[in-house]
């Protein structure tokens, strides 16, 4: 939306009367309740933290997060008689004047308003049914009739029961701007913008999206909320933040998505890649997974409480990756909202108590990855190390009697320069050594003689060429089996000081349908995988889509991302939801398959734009009457401005790189302290996913952006519009630079206009970045923004050649006049901080 039009629609949004909104806010009272859909949201809000799940917690012995509960009589009264309002306690106690029995009460800040009572009525006297929690029930399909798309057809059956039509479709380069960003992560060029408005065939569509999901970006646009939600990052975290060998994990997600692995594979060789029979080096990079919590290498930390955060770690990482379930909760005790216990939380931390690695320490180098070919280099040089040192130790004539000798001929200096290790030896007399004191003099004695130069020189030789090899192989942290498993109990309240709790051994959690092991069989990783990748877990296929589904919507159909708990949110399209769920494992987990059935559908191509009365009714767009349109994640915000600078490096995989950042960022990381040293060359232009990931100073153009510093896991990112944002795209040097270089295409690539007449340059540059032809007032406002630049660099040469030279690797183009390339920099620059540019649709 260009910002005339943006400024239109905030005016607009600022005369309508406030009546619209406040009907928008509160939802009518639907004739049926449904427990799910009605009454938990209420419950859970307001009364399961007193009368839930946790026993330690509840009030009065009374439960209303089941039906047993709720109709039980306590002191001869029951809280729920369904069907009788005058008999139920509850509906006494939530319209009581008196505060000693009104419910919620006042001091806990709980409100109940006149909806929610409302719906409590209805429900009281329509019998009070209770079902299961949405979440925890199979999905299952809704009918839809043969041909038609599922996400149409029920999406339009909620429209029409809501009073709501669906928008038209979007225009030609909306949609091919909207499907590339969301399935690529970059803006399609003016040219296929322009190809697919002229292609007029009926599928022309369809085939745009099966191109977009060929592309080797669509791997990468896809790990980034992966790599968001699994907290990939280069560092360790804790204390000395240092770095780690994780990176071929990143290229292991990129790849899975490209290739299309299915979904439960993914999840398998995540958890348990390692304990597969035969595993492959791609199924152990994949068990890094388990090795990218927090660590911590301080020499004073208490192994015993790291121990526990690993455990702890480990446990909220796979219940908010795959369940969207807050089993951390119940660390201490019981949940209060959800069916989980404490001894869940560790009995599925005793699943990771197999993983062989130091609880305090360095992490080892990890897994080398060496190619088929480097295998063979290293065959060969170490074949040459070992010749070169048979060699070196065979014996020569006459060699005895000058080993004995050599000591008695060394210099004071020569002999200072022995090891720590030799000097005693070297003092003791040659009788008084030991056969293993004699052997290393004897080694040192080799080590120097001038009779054994070219010995030591082929040695040395071998052994540089397969040292600089071996630094040449990537590695991996991965998972290690280790044959004795770590010991697990339940903690009191998680304290980590008291080890008196019941020793615990892996379990799936009890609130989930699960396989219990065989009498005296420990269950191990792989079970855990293969649990949670299988069809009779209800909760993984949602948990997936769901997040898909907030990638091409802006929120999710149940908009808490991790927690499809009670104090989640259950789904305003359950059916939809469901239905794709089920597809999802019905087709294999084939995560292509259910992306282009949303991509394809009239929901996903319809308008972002909205009438007032539309925008007042349905405010987040729920009822997806339309489609949304945001801001770009930070990493999307900076590939954006790369490719229309035509500087981005599309090189695919590989380890981090470090663009441009702000001397002195890192002066605070000790231990040891470091610099951060810019990447030159190509690297400085890769996509912002490879972006070294420093947990405790995070990128700060990632943070302006509302990246994560991926300390945790984190389902969704925050989405946040402010002013430091424009500061960061007209003043990081990544932007500065860009906008340059982008000045120099306007220049050298548009052949039309001069500098008496830029309107054409700056038609060019518009449908360049934002891929569709100018307004004549977009001309009119950048024509004056040139001249008006063009004219004080020429009174101020200086400044314009500063902007040329400002701190980046690219050099000024020499050829140019400094002032018109300033001139131009300064209209790139306006361009790349457009509103339109940044958001997607």
């Amino acid at each position: 939306m260009s910002r005339p039009r943006l400024l239109s629609l905030t005016l607009a949004l600022a005369t309508w009367p406030a009546a619209l909104f406040a009907n928008a806010l509160v939802a009518p009272v639907p004739k049926t309740i449904e427990f799910n859909r009605d009454v938990r949201p209420i419950l859970s809000e307001n009364c399961f933290k007193c009368h839930g799940f946790d026993a330690k917690e509840r009030k009065a012995e009374r439960r209303l997060d089941n039906r047993d509960g709720a109709y039980a009589e306590h002191d001869n009264v029951r809280a729920v008689v369904p069907g009788d309002l005058k008999a139920s306690d509850l509906w006494e106690r939530i319209n009581t004047k008196d505060a000693d029995d009104q419910m919620p009460p006042p001091k806990s800040g709980k409100h109940l308003t006149d909806r929610d009572r409302q719906v409590l009525k209805l429900w009281i006297e329509q019998g009070a049914p209770y079902q299961d929690h949405w979440a925890y029930i199979k999905p299952a399909k809704a009918e839809v009739p043969a041909g038609a798309h599922p996400v149409d057809t029920l999406v339009g059956r909620r429209l029409a029961a809501v009073g709501l039509k669906p928008s038209p479709e979007a225009d030609r380069r909306t949609l091919i701007r909207r499907l590339s960003l969301d399935l690529t992560g970059m803006p399609p060029t003016f040219a296929e913008a322009e190809a697919f408005v002229a292609d007029q065939a009926p599928d022309a569509y369809e085939r745009l999206v099966d191109r977009l999901l060929a592309s080797p970006h669509y791997g990468e646009r896809m790990a980034v909320p992966w790599l968001d939600v699994v907290r990939f990052a280069d560092t360790i975290g804790y204390h000395s933040d240092t770095a780690r060998n994780v990176w071929p994990y990143r290229d292991y997600v990129i790849a899975a998505f490209n290739n299309n692995k299915p979904f439960d594979k993914f999840t398998v060789e995540q958890l348990a890649g390692d304990l597969l029979p035969g595993s492959t080096q791609e199924q152990q990079v994949a068990s890094c997974f388990n090795r990218l919590l927090l660590s911590t290498e301080e020499g004073g930390a208490q192994a015993k409480d790291y121990e526990q955060r690993m455990l702890t770690d480990r446990v909220r990482a796979v219940s908010t990756v795959w369940l969207a379930a807050t089993i951390g909760c119940a660390q201490c005790h019981d949940h209060k909202f959800d069916p989980i216990t404490s001894r869940d939380f560790y009995s599925l931390g005793a699943f990771f108590a197999d993983i062989k690695e130091p609880i305090i320490g360095a992490r080892e180098p990890g897994l080398s990855l060496a190619t088929p070919e480097q295998e063979k280099q290293r065959a060969g040089l170490a074949k040459s190390l070992a010749a070169a040192q048979v060699k070196l130790d065979a014996p020569l004539p006459g060699l005895l009697q000058e080993e004995l000798e050599w000591e008695s001929k060394l210099t004071a200096q020569e002999t200072a320069k022995f090891s720590r290790e030799l000097k005693p030896i070297a003092a003791l007399p040659l009788l008084f050594r030991t056969p293993a004191q004699k052997a290393k003099m004897l080694e040192e004695y080799r080590n120097i003689t001038p009779r054994l130069t070219a010995e030591r020189q082929a040695r040395d030789a071998a052994k540089g060429e397969l040292d600089k090899l071996e630094k040449s192989i990537p590695k991996v942290l991965v998972s290690i089996h280790a044959d004795t498993p770590r010991t697990v109990r339940i903690l009191p309240r998680g304290n980590w000081m008291v080890e008196t709790g019941e020793i615990v051994q892996p379990a799936l959690p009890q609130f989930l349908p699960g396989t219990k092991p065989a009498e005296g069989q420990r269950l191990t990783r792989l079970d855990l995988a293969q649990w949670i990748a299988s069809k009779d877990n209800p909760l993984t296929a949602r948990v997936f889509v769901n997040r898909l589904w907030k990638q091409f919507f802006g929120m999710g159909l149940s908009k808490v991302l991790d927690d499809l708990g009670a104090q989640g949110e259950p789904p305003v399209h359950a059916e939809v939801l469901d239905w794709l769920a089920s597809d999802f494992m019905d087709s294999g987990w084939d995560i292509k398959h259910v992306v282009r059935a949303i991509v394809t559908s009239q929901t996903y191509r319809q308008v972002s734009t909205a009438s007032p009365e539309l925008v007042a009714r349905d405010p987040f767009n729920r009822e997806l009457a339309r489609q949304g349109r945001w801001r770009l994640d930070a990493e999307f915000v900076r590939d954006n401005a790369l490719v229309v600078a035509g500087l981005l490096v599309p090189t695919i995989g590989g380890p981090s790189v470090k663009p441009y950042q702000p001397d002195g960022y890192w002066e605070n990381l000790n231990f040891p302290v470091r610099t951060y040293d810019n990447s030159t060359g190509p690297d400085q232009y890769r996509r912002g996913l490879y972006t070294w990931w420093q947990r405790s100073f995070t990128h700060p153009s990632m943070l302006a952006f509302d990246a994560p510093t991926r300390e945790e896991c984190a389902a969704d990112r925050n989405r946040s519009n402010i002013p430091q944002q424009a500061l960061a795209l007209l003043n990081d040097p990544t932007y500065v630079e860009a906008a340059r270089n982008f000045a120099l295409r306007i220049l050298r690539e548009c052949k039309a206009g001069d500098e008496a007449n830029p309107a054409p340059r700056l038609a060019w540059a518009i449908a360049q970045a934002l891929q569709r032809p100018a307004r004549p007032e977009e001309i009119e406002v950048l024509s004056a923004l040139y001249k008006k630049g063009l004219e004080e660099y020429r009174a101020d040469p200086a400044a314009a050649e500063a902007l040329a030279k400002l701190s980046t690797l690219k050099k000024p183009d020499e050829t140019l006049a400094p002032e018109t390339a300033a001139a131009w920099t300064n209209v790139a620059r306006a361009i790349l901080n457009l509103h339109e540019t940044i958001t997607r649709s």
